[in-house]
């Protein structure tokens, strides 16, 4: 079930008037609505596979439980091994049997073998890899001593399961989201209308913004070789605004959906494209997977201590697995690669990386100004490895874009809808920067307008999200 769809569109407030007005009696019925809601909102996708969360659910429940109750420290290894097992064994097998399965049949042809191959029918399960990590988390938790198990199970069904961020995050901390299943919720009449302005600038940025230029990326991609750098610039710029319009309005969607119910969500992005150079980039784009890999993978290899070729080596790894985690595809290695890459000058000088907050003043410095430039520069150009279908066509495309054409004039055949979709990305772009210390761009915007003139603009952004409505897209993350 999509956001963007008439489906959530009359499933949303149907489970929000029986959540608070007839299952609001105790805490365990509004869990066990919440599990029942999120099974029937990952079913409209498809039913087979909630066998599968319900199996990753139970099997990290019972070893949490086990693990608080074991001493033996070989034991307990053992227990956090299974869960690690279990969890990126199914994961693997969805995501990446074929992936491996192809390269080992490549390398075995380079030596003269031969050997008779299909690809297998498989069926990548909407949001495991984001579900996965959440339950993972929880089991290592547990084994660090940083987190007692729960002893609800109903509880830990939601908290795996929540519909709003199931299948695109944000990927939750147990330590975080847990306990507020276990606590009584009383509606928050400020927190839900909060909830809603969130919701509502998530579905401006995914419909008006993402989908129309997933109409031209679209195009663009799939027929390159016709095209003239500039035009190609022009699309690579497009998908680079697509990607983040996309995700983070999903991200929007789930935390202000989650306030409805009395539920606070992690943060996600916190403006990106304001970054200044790479590393704050990361720092602030899909924060809830970043640090995951930070906490879970990076620094248990050593992190920034050690020797500088440790630090590079741990620096290349977490970003090639952080490529590897978005699709079984070498187009996402080299992605990361590429990322990597921009640390090296950092780590070799001993540079720290700077977390200087904004300034409030309406436009930024002249050296904030040329950093921000410069690293949405390099993401334009970097996203075409993670917009083309591989490695192939990124070549190709990047080859186009630096060729004599790329002076040309863009060639569109709408060009009135291409003026017209920069302007709004421009107009977004002022929303976004007045917003940038907020959780949200528009969070406290108009707060000091009159009534009348604070209801034109989200009678604005609604009229534009029915005007501008194109062909319905599908979250770019779900196939991650």
């Amino acid at each position: 079930m999509l956001f963007n769809s008439i489906d959530f569109a009359l499933f949303l407030p149907i489970v929000f008037l029986f959540y608070w007005f007839v299952f609001n009696k105790s805490i365990k019925g509004q869990n066990i609505f919440i599990v029942i809601a999120s099974y029937v909102f990952y079913a409209w996708w498809d039913w087979r596979f909630l066998s599968l969360i319900f199996f990753s659910t139970a099997v990290d429940y019972f070893i949490g439980l086990k693990l608080s109750k074991t001493a033996n420290e070989k034991n307990r290894r053992f227990l956090l091994l299974t869960s690690i097992l279990v969890n990126l064994g199914l994961l693997g097998y969805f995501k990446y049997t074929n992936f491996f399965l192809e390269n080992f049949i490549q390398a075995f042809t380079l030596f003269g073998g031969k050997l008779g191959y299909s690809s297998l029918e498989i069926i990548l399960p909407v949001g495991i890899s984001f579900y996965t990590f959440q339950t993972l988390s929880y089991t290592i938790d547990i084994f660090k001593r940083e987190l007692e198990p729960t002893k609800h199970f109903i509880s830990f069904m939601a908290f795996v399961c929540f519909f709003p961020q199931l299948v695109a995050g944000p990927i939750e901390r147990a330590k975080k989201l847990l306990p507020q299943f276990e606590s009584k919720r009383v509606f928050n009449h400020g927190k839900a209308v909060d909830g809603l302005k969130q919701v509502l600038w998530g579905l401006f940025k995914k419909m008006v913004i993402a989908d129309n230029c997933a109409l031209y990326v679209d195009e663009f991609f799939a027929n390159y070789d016709v095209y003239s750098g500039s035009t190609l610039l022009l699309g690579a710029f497009f998908f680079t605004i697509q990607i983040y319009c996309d995700f983070s309005g999903y991200s929007d969607i789930a935390i202000g959906v989650s306030r409805l119910f009395g539920f606070n969500l992690s943060k996600n992005f916190a403006f990106p494209y304001f970054s200044r150079n790479i590393s704050e980039f990361w720092r602030r784009w899909h924060i809830s997977l970043t640090t995951w890999f930070k906490d879970y993978f990076y620094i248990p290899l050593g992190g920034s201590r050690g020797s500088k070729m440790m630090q590079l080596r741990n620096t290349f790894l977490i970003f090639i697995v952080i490529g590897f985690w978005h699709g079984a595809a070498w187009k996402f290695i080299v992605y990361g690669f590429i990322n990597a890459l921009h640390f090296v000058p950092l780590i070799l000088i001993g540079k720290k990386r700077e977390k200087r907050p904004y300034s409030n003043s309406l436009f930024p410095s002249m050296v904030d100004t040329i950093g921000i430039l410069k690293t949405f520069a390099f993401l334009v150009l970097v996203r075409v490895f993670f917009r083309a279908k591989d490695l192939q066509v990124a070549w190709g495309y990047l080859s186009r874009i630096f060729s004599e054409s790329l002076f040309n004039i863009p060639e569109f055949s709408n060009r009135v809808g291409a003026a017209l979709l920069v302007g709004i990305i421009v107009f977004f772009t002022i929303i976004e920067w007045s917003g940038k210390n907020k959780e949200y761009a528009i969070e406290t915007l108009g707060g000091e307008w009159k009534r009348s003139y604070r209801w034109t603009f989200y009678y604005g952004l609604v009229f534009c999200i029915f005007y501008f409505y194109a062909k319905p897209q599908q979250f770019i993350y779900f196939q991650f």
